[in-house]
């Protein structure tokens, strides 16, 4: 206990004196016998609150010391206090299950002698815990019960903390929209409550959101407003997140030194405060600037401090975004091998967390890496995830900015029901006076009032009917996105019933294809040669399903895979399948002629149907994905691996199908071993020519 005791003196001696003259009176009344309990532990507990940021070993020394007095005279209030001590103190340490421990032993406490506000106060801790270690659903959870308790009691400025923090939850997940409404309401709280710390959190969170969308000159202003609000009450802490975004702002509008002189006071901040949060974000920040500067190894140092930081404190997704950083500079430096292992470790988290921005920019940079080291399989693979991920922010995207529209709306629609209160109530008013007075200029007055109010009443009205025509296109342009994406049977069943239920289809006809030797052919082209030469021939295939009325279901890297007969079958569907292989296989056929005679190296492809019974419906929560799956599926794409070039190979289910058909020539192959299926009977299928 000495040995601690003397640690607590040492680490107290860079306090500056005014701090440490407030620290000397709480513990002299903490030491005074003569005082009552509640002093005592009262001193105590604000004594702990001043350790917190600069030692929390300090402070959890003294919290015990206050828990054990408070034990003795049977006061769970100041037990929990403590507690709450100890959960402050272990999320500096980096210990965030200890933390949520705590809080959560804190909250029973509370609950136990009926402390309601305090009970919120727990549970918003909570929250903050598990948003920190990236578990943003959770901590939505822990939020909303916290606002839930603080609504039943009036508590305002609770509601309002719940609310930003909620806010920046669905920040992190990419939900702007659904942020933005939750900060507005926070903020129209905190302004009719005239919460500064509340108002200035607002104000920045709405700067993060405009500069998300790109306008910085709007997302500036915010920052440089939210910075003088913690400036005036000296919160510290605050006045470090206004300067790194002022910061980041700069760096983002090109002024590169203008963002390392914020990015530079908000350390110091850092520093002096211990938030090793912030002060890993700052890090990160300024390794962003050095590396675009070209100063390597300097980047280096600041993103690896970054992520001893993060790992420190047990931040998932900051973790995430420092081991993309490293592994991407490790790529612009030459190290390939380094930077692939960096950026797979930071895919994996992205993954876990399910942050589809960071999972983005991990597959960015593993294509970059694969495609440098001329592994050009492993990079379309990258690649085509990329593009996936991209569909799916474009998606939300889209989904975003129609539910902004839609507010602003209702927010326009709500302003206009309060326009036409107050005229009904200014209208009564002039009645009143016109009774008393019979003044014919009141009349007047009244009545030009009324125009007034009747204009501004046809301007809004002419204003929403113009914001519902924008809705309207919104609507349009997120309806053909998502035709783009799901069949139209599948996407008007999601949007009326908010699901679409998985399907059992008795015959559907499953087609694979596959360029041969794909990985030879792709070493004789450049990376954007080889992404241009599959995009065209995908691009032609996809108008083909669309003749023929055929669901293209996806492509993996190099392969493409489709289904007819699906999602409404239909008679034809089977041979409508085999007739738009044909014809792929004519185009592809054709497109090797002339890359041919040009020199240029080409694809040859295979072809594989079958036909039988699948179960289809949508896959994913972030991203829709209409698939198949079923024993089908794996047949067809033995078909097609046990096929020829310019061949358009099938089951013996298929060619039952169709086989009295007069249009199609048929070559019996006989029984050839499949993989994982035995011997199979196997048929080439093509056109008659007349």
């Amino acid at each position: 206990m000495k040995r601690l005791f003397l640690i607590i003196v040492i680490s107290s001696s860079g306090i500056c004196m005014k701090a440490q003259s407030i620290q000397d009176s709480l513990f002299s009344v903490w030491n005074d016998p003569t005082k009552t309990d509640t002093s005592r532990l009262n001193a105590i507990s604000d004594f702990c609150s001043e350790f917190v940021s600069i030692d929390p070993d300090s402070a959890m020394y003294f919290a015990q010391l206050q828990y054990d007095f408070a034990d003795i005279r049977g006061l769970k209030e100041y037990r929990a206090e403590a507690l709450n001590i100890f959960g402050r103190a272990s999320i500096k340490k980096g210990e965030l299950g200890e933390a949520i421990l705590y809080y959560q032993q804190s909250h029973d406490l509370y609950e136990e002698i009926g402390r309601e506000k305090e009970m919120a106060e727990a549970l918003y801790s909570i929250g903050e815990v598990y948003w920190t270690s990236g578990d943003y659903p959770i901590s939505i959870d822990y939020r909303q019960q916290s606002m839930k308790i603080a609504k039943k009691i009036g508590d305002r400025k609770r509601v309002a903390r719940c609310l930003t923090g909620i806010a920046y939850a669905y920040f992190q997940q990419s939900q702007y929209s659904t942020a933005m409404k939750l900060v507005h309401q926070s903020l129209l709280i905190s302004e009719e409550i005239q919460d500064d710390y509340g108002i200035a959190w607002c104000i920045n969170a709405l700067g993060v959101f405009y500069s998300r969308q790109g306008d910085e000159e709007k997302a500036l202003t915010y920052f440089i407003r939210g910075l003088k609000l913690n400036e005036e009450k000296d919160d510290r802490t605050s006045m470090a997140y206004s300067l790194r975004n002022i910061g980041s702002t700069y760096a983002k509008m090109g002024e590169k030194e203008k963002a390392l002189e914020y990015f530079k006071r908000c350390l110091e901040i850092d520093e002096e405060i211990n938030n090793k949060r912030s002060l890993g974000s700052t890090m990160s920040a300024i390794g962003n600037i050095y590396q675009e500067q070209g100063r390597f190894e300097l980047a280096l140092e600041y993103f690896i401090q970054s992520l001893a930081l993060s790992q420190e404190i047990g931040n998932r997704d900051m973790e995430c975004q420092e081991l993309q950083g490293i592994g991407s500079l490790h790529i612009e430096m030459g190290n390939y091998n380094l930077g692939i292992m960096e950026c797979q470790k930071s895919y994996d988290i992205a993954i876990e967390i399910g942050s589809i921005a960071n999972q983005l920019d991990a597959c960015e940079c593993l294509y970059e890496g694969n495609k440098a080291l001329g592994k050009f399989a492993e990079a379309m693979t990258f690649l085509e995830t990329k593009a996936i991920l991209d569909d799916s922010l474009n998606v939300e995207a889209l989904a975003e900015n129609l539910d902004q529209m839609e507010f602003q709306n209702k927010m326009l629609a709500d302003s206009l029901q309060q326009e036409e209160e107050k005229l009904k109530v200014e209208l009564a008013h002039h009645q009143e006076v016109s009774e008393k007075e019979k003044s014919r200029n009141i009349f007047l007055a009244g009545g030009l009032s009324l125009l007034l109010l009747a204009i501004g009443l046809y301007s809004r009205n002419r204003y929403m009917r113009k914001a519902k025509d924008r809705i309207e296109k919104e609507k349009d342009r997120s309806e053909n996105l998502l035709l783009n994406i799901l069949p139209a049977d599948i996407a008007a069943e999601l949007k009326e019933k908010g699901r679409a239920d998985a399907r059992d289809f008795d015959l559907v006809s499953i087609l694979f294809t596959d360029f041969k030797d794909f990985t030879e052919q792709s070493a004789k082209l450049s990376a954007a040669d080889l992404v241009n030469e599959l995009n065209h021939c995908f691009e032609a295939f996809d108008g083909i399903m669309g003749k023929y009325h055929i669901e293209k279901i996806k492509t993996i890297g190099d392969a493409y895979m489709a289904a007819g007969g699906l999602p409404v079958p239909t008679d034809y569907s089977v041979k409508n399948t085999v007739l738009a292989a044909i014809e792929m296989q004519a185009f592809v056929g054709k497109r090797k002629a002339e890359m041919d005679k040009m020199g240029l190296p080409a694809f040859e492809m295979r072809v594989g149907i079958h036909t039988g019974p699948v179960v289809a419906g949508i896959v994913g929560v972030k991203k829709f994905q209409y698939d198949i799956w079923g024993d089908t599926v794996n047949t067809a794409s033995r078909m097609e691996s046990n096929g020829d070039v310019s061949k358009v190979n099938i089951s013996q289910a298929t060619y039952d199908l169709i086989k009295g058909d007069s249009n199609f020539n048929f070559e019996s192959r006989g029984k050839i071993q499949a993989k994982g299926k035995g011997e199979m009977e196997m048929w080439f299928v093509s056109v008659k020519n007349d």
